[in-house]
C-alpha cells in the first residue's frame, strides 16, 4: 500500500499540551545543570534513584497514590507510594542486616512480580548495585553474569532457583546469600537459601537511605556482542536526571497519565522506563506479570485505561500477525501516545498504529550503553516513518566518518551514511564496561561516543537507522542496510517478520538473503517466494533486492526484541553461533 512519506501532526489530536511542544526553543534554552536543579537530591547531599523516584513521593501529597497495578494471574494488587517507601525500606533493611553494603552486587532472577521492583527500589537505598537477570536465561548464562559481577546476593523465586540456580551454586563462590520468593507467597526452606518474605516481615520499615553521590555506581547491565563475553555496562545514580529528562519529553509524562511499559526489567528498557522514570513523574505504572497474548493486551489497555504505552517492535508485529480484528473488539478512548523501541520500527508497524489503534507507534533509539533515550519522536512532532526522529534536548548526535588516519569528524552533508555519533556528557552514559576498559576505550573518539550503530540525518535533521555496523552487506559495490530490504519485505501483506543477511557469493562478495514469517492465513510455497522477491524488486531494485528467500515459523530475536541476523547468518553458513544467552525463549 502506497502512503504518504510523513504523518503530520496538528493540535487538534494531541489531548494533552505536549512537553516538548516548541524544538528548537527547549534545545536552545536546555542545560542538564537545569533538570538536575528541578530533582530534590538526598536531604544531606548527595544524589540517589530511590530518593528521586519513592521518597519525595511518599513525603508529600501522593503518598496514597497508586505507584504500581500489578496485573496478576488471578488477581490484582496496587501498591502506593507511601507503600512502596515502607517496602523498600524493609528491603534495605534486609540487606544491611546480611552485612550487604554500599557498592556490593545484587543480582536479580524473577519475572514481573512485586518483589523485584521492592529489590530494585530497596538496593538503590542501601547504595547496592542491581544487576538484573532475564528469568528466561538458562544456568550458563546466569552463572556468567554472577562471576564476571562478583555478585554477593542473588534474590530470585524459589521455581527458577531448583530450574536454573541451585545446579550452578558451587561455581559461584563469591555469592553469600541467596533470598527465595516462594510460591503464591509461601514460604520457602530450600537448604543454603533464606526465605524473602521473612527476612521482609522481620524488618523495619524505617531507614535512613545510604548517602550516594550521582558518581555511585547504581546499576550493571550486560549487553551481548556478536561473540565473547558479555559486557557489564555501568551506571550511575547521577543517570536518574537522564530518566526524568526523557520521561517527560520523549514519553511526555503527565501527573494523571497510566503508563504501561511492556519490557520485561531484565531489559534496561525495563529499569529505565518499566521502573524509574514514570515514578519519578509521579504516575501510575501497569505491570502486567503474564506473557505476551494478544487478546490480554487490548483487554489491559482499554480495561486499564492507558495512556502512555511504551513497548517494542516484537510486540507490535506479533499484534499485527494476530490480525486486526482482535484490536477493533475493544475501544481506547483514554489511549494518546505509543511509543516504541528495541530495534528499528519498520513503515508499516508504524502506519498500522495509526490504521489500527488510532495512533501511529512513535519510534525512538538509544542503547543499554547510554541508558536513556537519546533520539526520539515525540507527540508534538512530525513522523517520517522509518525514522527514529529527532536528537532529544541536551542530547548532540551526528553522524561522523573516519579519514585515512583514523580521526573522526562529522558529515555535514545530508543523507549521508556513516556511524551514528553522541557528544558525550549526559548523565545515564555509561562509565565503563566492568574488568574490560580496553574495549570501553573503543567506544569512544575524542569527545564522540560510538554507537556502533550507521544511520544518516535527512535535511530536516531526522535521523533514520541503516545498520549495524557488522551488519552492513556489500554487494557488487553497493552498501546495503538491512533494515532498508527487511521494511520493503514487510510491506507486502503476507509478511509479519522479515530478517536480512549478506550470504558470501565468489563474484560479487554478498548476496542478499532474506528469511521471512508469515501472517496467518498466508502459506509458505514457490509462488508466494517468487511473489515476494519480485515485490522487493520493484521496491527497492535488482542492486538492493534480495535473491533468496526462505520462510521460517519464526525468527529468532533477543528478549528485547532485536532479531538476530548474525544467528539467522551463523546457521545459514553453518558458524559457531557465539553468545546465544539474550535470545528469546521459543
Amino acid at each position: 500500500m502506497d502512503r504518504p512519506g510523513i504523518i503530520r501532526k496538528s493540535a487538534a489530536e494531541l489531548r494533552v499540551p505536549p512537553n516538548l511542544a516548541d524544538y528548537a526553543a527547549t534545545r536552545a534554552a536546555f542545560s542538564w545543570q537545569a533538570v538536575r536543579a528541578e530533582l530534590a537530591g538526598l536531604p544531606g547531599g548527595g544524589l540517589n534513584i530511590a530518593f528521586e523516584a519513592v521518597e519525595r513521593h511518599a513525603r508529600g501529597p501522593l503518598r496514597d497514590k497508586t505507584a504500581f497495578r500489578f496485573l496478576g494471574a488471578q488477581a490484582k494488587r496496587d501498591i502506593g507510594y507511601g507503600e512502596l517507601s515502607r517496602l523498600t525500606n524493609r528491603f534495605a533493611n534486609v540487606l544491611k542486616s546480611l552485612g550487604i553494603g554500599k557498592g556490593e552486587r545484587l543480582f536479580l532472577l524473577s519475572g514481573r512480580v512485586p518483589e523485584l521492583y521492592v529489590t530494585v527500589l530497596g538496593s538503590f537505598k542501601n547504595g547496592t548495585v542491581v544487576s538484573p537477570l532475564f528469568s528466561a536465561f538458562g544456568p550458563e548464562p546466569i552463572a556468567t553474569r554472577i562471576k564476571l559481577g562478583e555478585g554477593s546476593v542473588l534474590v530470585t523465586t524459589e521455581l527458577l532457583y531448583e530450574r536454573k540456580v541451585e545446579k550452578i551454586r558451587a561455581e559461584l563462590p563469591t555469592l553469600r546469600h541467596v533470598l527465595l520468593v516462594g510460591e503464591d507467597g509461601q514460604a520457602t526452606n530450600i537448604p543454603g537459601t533464606l526465605d524473602f518474605g521473612t527476612l521482609m516481615a522481620q524488618a523495619s520499615d524505617v531507614f535512613d537511605i545510604v548517602p550516594t553521590d550521582s558518581e555511585d555506581l547504581s546499576l550493571l547491565h550486560f549487553t551481548s556482542g556478536t561473540t565473547g563475553t558479555p559486557k557489564g555496562a555501568m551506571h550511575v545514580h547521577g543517570a536518574v536526571a537522564t530518566h526524568y529528562a526523557t520521561g517527560r519529553y520523549a514519553l511526555d509524562l503527565h501527573a494523571e497519565d497510566i503508563f504501561w511499559c511492556t519490557a520485561d526489567p531484565g531489559w534496561v528498557t525495563g529499569t529505565s522506563y518499566g521502573i524509574i522514570a514514570p515514578l519519578l513523574h509521579g504516575v501510575t505504572s501497569i505491570v502486567d506479570e503474564a506473557e505476551f497474548d494478544a487478546e490480554r493486551w487490548y483487554r489491559i489497555l482499554d480495561e486499564e485505561k492507558v495512556s502512555v504505552w511504551y513497548t517494542a517492535p516484537t510486540a507490535i508485529r506479533m499484534l499485527m500477525k494476530a490480525g486486526a480484528e482482535i484490536a477493533r473488539k475493544r475501544s481506547y478512548p483514554n489511549l494518546r501516545f505509543v511509543a516504541s523501541v528495541g530495534e528499528p520500527l519498520n513503515p508499516e508497524a508504524v502506519w498500522w498504529g495509526k490504521e489500527v489503534l488510532g495512533l501511529p507507534i512513535h519510534d525512538n533509539w538509544w542503547q543499554t550503553e547510554t541508558g536513556g533515550i537519546m533520539i526520539a519522536n515525540t507527540p508534538a512532532f512530525d513522523i517520517k516513518p522509518g525514522s527514529m526522529g529527532r536528537p532529544l534536548p541536551g542530547i548532540e548526535a551526528a553522524i561522523v566518518k573516519k579519514d585515512a588516519e583514523g580521526k573522526v569528524s562529522p558529515v555535514d552533508t545530508a543523507d549521508t551514511e556513516g556511524e551514528l555519533a553522541l557528544k558525550a556528557g549526559w548523565p545515564s552514559m555509561l562509565r565503563g564496561y566492568l574488568h574490560n576498559e580496553e574495549r570501553y576505550k573503543k567506544c569512544f573518539a575524542g569527545d564522540w561516543y560510538l554507537t556502533g550503530d550507521l544511520a544518516r540525518r535527512d535535511a530536516d535533521g531526522w535521523f533514520w537507522f541503516v545498520g549495524r555496523t557488522d551488519d552492513v552487506i556489500k554487494s557488487a559495490g553497493h552498501l546495503i542496510g538491512p533494515f532498508e530490504v527487511e521494511s520493503a519485505l514487510m510491506e507486502h501483506p503476507a509478511v509479519a517478520e522479515a530478517g536480512v543477511i549478506g550470504k558470501p557469493d565468489a563474484v560479487v562478495g554478498e548476496v542478499v538473503k532474506a528469511f521471512v514469517s508469515l501472517k496467518q492465513g498466508f502459506e509458505a510455497g514457490e509462488a508466494l517466494r517468487l511473489e515476494l522477491l519480485g515485490h522487493a524488486r520493484k521496491r527497492l531494485g535488482a542492486a538492493v533486492a534480495p535473491k533468496e528467500i526462505a520462510f521460517l515459523p519464526s525468527l529468532p530475536r533477543t528478549r528485547s526484541g532485536k532479531i538476530m541476523r548474525r544467528l539467522l547468518k551463523a546457521r545459514e553458513l553453518g558458524l559457531p553461533e557465539g553468545d546465544t544467552s539474550t535470545l528469546e525463549a521459543g
